[in-house]
């Protein structure tokens, strides 16, 4: 079967049944107790195994479809520049992401050779180590890796694109906008999933509540959103129903099996094979999930269960209704607001208030973010970042209060300028989802 039809039929599973992922990795790898030479002198290193030792891989791979299930994810999820950058090869992205992506297709190719039943394969993408928000890493050097992954990826027999265990939502939207880019470069058509990562909190690492993690992403043209890792099926009831009820793309929930408990041999996860499988029954009738599966603690004994307790199920119909707005790094506006008006507040405007123009010209960072906060307080929907100044550098001060106020602002930035860079170096910085304002194409850009 072509790549072309084998990803037209897992959308076409999708959308008709509900589709079974497999369970932990890294744990299933470290058991079988690999060598420091297999990790190449890298301990920890997963990604060095597909190439080392191809025979653990596929050991892990084929456990799991011997469980029932319909697909596996790639042994890739630190085969991105940041995670690869701590061992000291970043350039090893691309030849990991594709030696992951060849043993699980193998894999999957001889069980579909077996019974005649297709088998997919999950491209992985994780987050890495470092958070752009906070200023770890360029937004650039981020996306343009994470191209890279998913090209290896895609060239290696990837059904799917899933970036997954997201902690950051720039980061998130540089790994989505880097898998498309590879998606338009080899001219593929696979399904694009996101999968985030919310705490125990109730938000994502960085502040992000799940509104907040929709509103920005879905309009970048994923195909499924959802949740995995961090917490147990329980806590992620709410932030699923809140999908279930706005996203109007397809669903997703891998959990861990419960929240780990400490123990005089270390840590354990709690949850049963059985308990796992009544969770997800109960989240695909209720929710709708399209893909269901399981993240850290959960094995094929685990995954075996849901097979059997999802089998013939079809996902709940839901009839969402969607809240257009902008996001903040930490919550969504609607553009509908319950008064008649939405306010955008403009104090931080360098072409509308003095008092920020000359904080901005003096460098007087701290000031700038301060007069934002006190529109926050004083009830604006949305915050106007202006910075276009004759003879000012617009890229570099736009870069610099965006992204201060990526993380000041609990509230949506409005980017204003008449510049096609200066925007760009705002988005660059802000991980919710942006509203844009007064770029013009006057010399005939487009």
């Amino acid at each position: 079967m072509t790549p072309a039809a084998r990803a037209a039929a897992l959308r076409e599973a999708l959308a008709t049944r509900v589709v079974v992922a497999d369970g932990a990795m890294g744990t299933m790898l470290q058991a079988q107790d690999p060598s420091l030479d297999d990790f190449q002198q890298l301990e920890g290193c997963n990604e060095v195994l597909n190439v080392t030792r191809p025979d653990i891989v596929r050991s892990v791979h084929a456990a799991y479809f011997d469980a029932g299930v319909d697909c596996v994810e790639t042994n890739t999820f630190g085969a991105n520049h940041a995670a690869l950058a701590e061992y000291e090869i970043p350039e090893r992205v691309a030849e990991l992401s594709e030696a992951g992506a060849r043993i699980a297709r193998e894999t999957a190719d001889e069980f579909a050779a077996r019974d005649g039943r297709l088998r997919w394969v999950l491209g992985s993408m994780g987050p890495g180590t470092k958070l752009p928000t906070l200023g770890h890493v360029s937004y650039g050097v981020l996306r343009d890796a994470y191209q890279r992954n998913a090209e290896g990826l895609l060239t290696g027999g990837a059904d799917a694109l899933l970036v997954e265990t997201t902690q950051d939502l720039l980061q998130t939207k540089a790994a989505v906008l880097g898998a498309r880019r590879a998606l338009r470069a080899l001219g593929a058509d696979v399904p694009l999933m996101v999968s985030v990562t919310v705490e125990t909190t109730g938000k994502m690492l960085l502040g992000s509540e799940i509104g907040a993690a929709l509103t920005a992403l879905e309009p970048l043209g994923i195909d499924m959103i959802g949740l995995n890792c961090a917490t147990g099926p329980a806590e992620m009831s709410e932030h699923l129903r809140h999908l279930a009820r706005h996203a109007r793309v397809q669903l997703s929930c891998m959990p861990n099996a419960g929240l780990p408990v400490l123990g005089k041999d270390g840590a354990h996860y709690p949850l049963t094979a059985p308990e796992l499988a009544d969770a997800q029954e109960t989240f695909v009738r209720e929710y709708g999930l399209s893909l269901v599966g399981g993240c850290c603690g959960t094995t094929p004994e685990h995954l075996r269960a849901v097979v059997e307790r999802v089998r013939g199920l079809t996902p709940a119909s839901r009839d969402p209704r969607p809240e257009p707005g902008a996001a903040s790094l930490y919550q969504s506006v609607p553009f509908r607001q319950d008064i008649s008006y939405l306010a955008i507040g403009e104090r931080t405007n360098a072409n509308g208030s003095k008092k920020f123009r000359e904080a901005m010209l003096e460098a007087r960072w701290d000031d700038c973010v301060e007069m934002a906060r006190e529109q926050i307080r004083e009830g604006a929907h949305m915050l106007d970042l202006c910075v276009d100044y004759v003879g000012r550098d617009g890229v570099a001060d736009m870069r610099e209060l965006a992204g201060r106020f990526a993380t000041a602002s609990t509230l949506p930035i409005v980017l204003d300028s008449t510049e096609v860079p200066v925007i760009q170096a705002g988005l660059e910085k802000l991980g919710g989802r942006a509203v844009i304002n007064s770029v013009n194409y006057e010399d005939g850009d487009g």
